[in-house]
């Protein structure tokens, strides 16, 4: 094999990109994690760069180790990876083990909170709203979304073939701050979304000498939504406690309302009079 000769393809850079993608996670295990899923993608570009059997299996073997990333940002890892073997060859075989090593942790934190939270929270609390008020645009949004990551992560490959190891150097603060300021822009929609998803009140009312007094009426003067803003508040603070889970604050909450609801305490806003 001539080092200096391009033998990679577009082709070949959308094939492995999508094999990654659909097999990224196939014999996932606690000893490698995703290494199956990442020699799976890249296999048909090393049976292109190596013709020698033993090298060919030694990279294989070496791309067979421990391995794990945001699946997303694995893509862009691949091209990296492909760009230098291409020019390297087979002594490229610790740079390459060592790059993945370098960068699958730093692209791991920063993918898993853009994609797997800040993405889904923001796309799919719109959606979600959207589609329990009856809109089909939720469930269409959902899609579209979904379909734009995918393609989006399919175009990360070729982009770190292209742009080499230069491109996590360019991108880490640029990255950094755009995962910030796209933290913010979450956190706004989840709060926006809290007195439209979370529907309760206090049906409490004090009377004295015939004058009513309804106990919502005062609480939506001093900030509307107040109760639901409280239970986000309580929630999210139960969730940081040490002995309790998702799955235990879940209950708890489900306890709380049902017998604050029974006492007469919580329940349903009144819906405004047309």
């Amino acid at each position: 094999m001539n080092n200096n000769k391009e033998v990679i393809t577009k082709k070949d850079l959308n094939k492995i990109s999508w094999r990654y993608i659909l097999g990224s996670q196939l014999n996932w295990n606690y000893e490698r994690m995703m290494s199956s899923g990442y020699l799976y993608g890249i296999m048909p570009v090393l049976k292109k760069l190596y013709k020698d059997d033993k090298e060919l299996k030694d990279m294989a073997k070496t791309h067979n180790q421990f391995f794990n990333t945001n699946a997303i940002f694995g893509n862009l890892i691949m091209g990296i990876d492909v760009a230098i073997e291409e020019k390297e060859g087979y002594k490229a075989k610790e740079t390459v083990a060592a790059l993945k090593t370098a960068l699958m942790g730093s692209l791991a934190g920063v993918g898993d909170s853009l994609f797997h939270v800040i993405w889904g929270t923001i796309f799919g609390s719109v959606a979600g709203t959207l589609a329990q008020q009856g809109s089909t645009v939720g469930c269409l949004l959902w899609i579209a979304a979904n379909i734009a990551l995918l393609f989006g992560r399919a175009a990360l490959l070729p982009l770190g073939y292209k742009q080499g190891v230069k491109l996590v150097t360019t991108l880490k603060d640029k990255l950094s701050a755009f995962t910030n300021a796209a933290t913010v822009l979450g956190v706004t929609v989840i709060g926006a979304l809290i007195p439209t998803v979370i529907k309760v009140a206090t049906p409490l009312v004090y009377t004295n000498n015939g004058v009513k007094l309804e106990m919502q009426t005062t609480l939506d003067g001093i900030l509307p939504a107040l109760i639901p803003v409280l239970l986000t508040l309580l929630t999210y603070w139960m969730l940081g406690q040490k002995k309790l889970n998702s799955t235990r604050v879940i209950w708890l909450v489900l306890i709380f309302t049902i017998v604050l609801s029974a006492l007469g305490i919580l329940g349903l806003p009144v819906p405004p009079a047309k």
